[in-house]
Formats: structure tokens, sequence, C-alpha cells
């Protein structure tokens, strides 16, 4: 599995693009410390049921276009 890096900043954008599609994850499902990505994947993997690697890919794609109100 890739590692992400999620900027601080860059959290802002995709927290909020996450809970707009995953309308039922809570504040603390969203919690990230930056660096501790693969504690973010894990936790939001259990609470989407979902593995890892579609967590990582959904990420990434978000990541790579964060400009976009896309979901």
């Amino acid at each position: 599995m890739s590692i992400l890096k999620i900027t601080a900043s860059d959290w802002e954008v995709l927290k909020i693009k996450l809970s707009r599609k995953y309308n039922h994850l809570s504040d603390d499902d969203l919690i990230y410390t930056p660096g501790e990505e693969e504690v973010l994947v894990t936790r939001l993997a259990k609470r989407l049921r979902r593995d890892k690697e579609y967590i990582t890919f959904t990420l990434a794609k978000e990541l790579s276009n964060l400009e976009s109100n896309r979901l």
C-alpha cells in the first residue's frame, strides 16, 4: 500500500469533502494529525466498512484535485 502524505492545509479541504460524501462520519472519525496517515486510513476503513486500499485510493484521488467541488 502506498503511503499518503497529507498536509494540515490539504486535510482541511479533504475533511470537508469527505464529510459531504460520507455524511455519517463524525468529527471524531475525521480527526487527523499530520504524519499519522495510517491511523486515519485504518479508522476510515473500519467506519466505512471498506478495505484500506479503497480508502487510500479515495484519499489520493481527492488529494490530486482539491480545487474541485466534485465528490
